[in-house]
């Protein structure tokens, strides 16, 4: 088995690495550092103005020639409910007071923003585009293939791999429910749940579906996770919380030692900071919000709702009123450059390969 895969030659970089498009923690650098080591280092774009995702976009072909991706969030069709956001914002309000700020004003422009980046990556010639929550409009696909485009999907079950694969996407993300942060799910289960399964079980029932290749996402930290999916079918890794302790991820010190600090029980599936189920490590606010009443607004409205209350807490040091998104593997975090990280994993891949 080697580690040259369509993946590889699809995306055009040596190693089948791909760095998750984190929104909130990735940066120009370790975009670049990624791609300059020989995997695929990704923007997470999700939250960007166009305007900073074009200075995002500059930063990064500044730092590297080589093949990066923009990762974007497919809007959603969720409706804006009033009374809900009513009924949260006083739930809210003592918290808000005792960080002291204000309430935010609700701004529902997902699509727009969407559309513009759209536009900004067919401008920019960015290489490859993934995508998160859902597959885009087929206009918007045939857009982007036209100009030579490689698409990502993200799945979480084999209904939303075969349907990313009819979408005419290049290659799928199998993300086991091991993953840190934001679930890419965008489909539900009989019991209106979005699709929780594990990696190990998810890459290989993906992988006998469909005929693109297959990357997988969640818990994979090193060369063993590299060279285990590969033996299931994939041939490619997707990896978040591995890199989001790199010197060059964004994420803050308070945010790096959590992760430090946790171990893999510490995390949980909760939708209570965005409206969209994440894993991330369990605290506080989880804890206050699952007393709440009624049904959490949906994303990206409750995204809204809780931000600046998030971004206070984090600015103090306080982990105990901020998401902090993490993988189930915490114990395999290493402290070093990313394209130290990749060294490693590629070196560990190829002793088990030609051990």
């Amino acid at each position: 088995m080697k580690l040259t895969t369509r993946v590889t030659s699809m995306l055009n970089v040596k190693y089948p690495i791909i760095q998750a498009g984190m929104a909130g923690s990735t940066t120009p650098e370790l975009v670049a550092t990624v791609s300059n080591a020989g995997g695929l280092g990704t923007i997470g774009a999700g939250y960007f103005s166009s305007d900073r995702l074009e200075q995002e976009i500059t930063y990064v072909q500044e730092l590297t020639d080589l093949p990066y991706a923009v990762n974007l969030f497919v809007p959603s069709d969720k409706l804006y409910v009033p009374e809900q956001v009513e009924h949260m914002n006083a739930w809210l309000k003592p918290y808000r007071r005792a960080f002291n700020i204000e309430e935010p004003v609700i701004n529902i422009t997902e699509k727009q923003q969407f559309e513009d980046a759209i536009e900004l990556i067919i401008e920019k010639g960015v290489p490859a585009v993934s995508f998160t929550f859902g597959i885009p409009e087929q206009t918007v696909i045939e857009k982007l293939k036209a100009r030579h485009i490689k698409l990502i999907g993200t799945a979480t079950s084999v209904e939303e791999a075969i349907a990313i694969e009819s979408a005419g996407m290049d290659v799928v993300v199998a993300q086991g429910s091991e993953a840190g942060g934001h679930r890419g799910a965008f489909s539900e289960t009989a019991s209106q749940l979005t699709p929780l399964v594990g990696t190990m079980s998810l890459v290989p029932q993906i992988a006998d579906q469909i005929n693109i290749p297959v990357v997988a996402a969640g818990g994979i930290m090193d060369g063993r996770g590299l060279v285990a999916s590969m033996v299931l079918g994939a041939e490619g890794v997707q990896m978040g919380t591995a890199f989001l302790t790199s010197d060059e991820s964004g994420a803050s010190q308070l945010y790096k030692n959590a992760i430090s600090q946790s171990k893999e029980t510490d995390t949980v599936v909760t939708n209570v900071f965005t409206g969209k189920p994440a894993r991330g490590i369990d605290n506080e606010f989880i804890h206050k919000m699952n007393e709440y009443d009624d049904n959490i607004p949906d994303y990206p409205i409750q995204n809204q709702l809780t931000n600046a209350l998030r971004k206070e807490a984090a600015k103090t040091g306080n982990a105990q009123w901020t998401h902090l998104w993490s993988g189930q593997s915490p114990r395999l975090i290493q402290h070093l450059s990313a394209w130290t990280l990749i060294e490693n994993i590629v070196k560990q891949a190829n002793e088990i390969l030609n051990g």
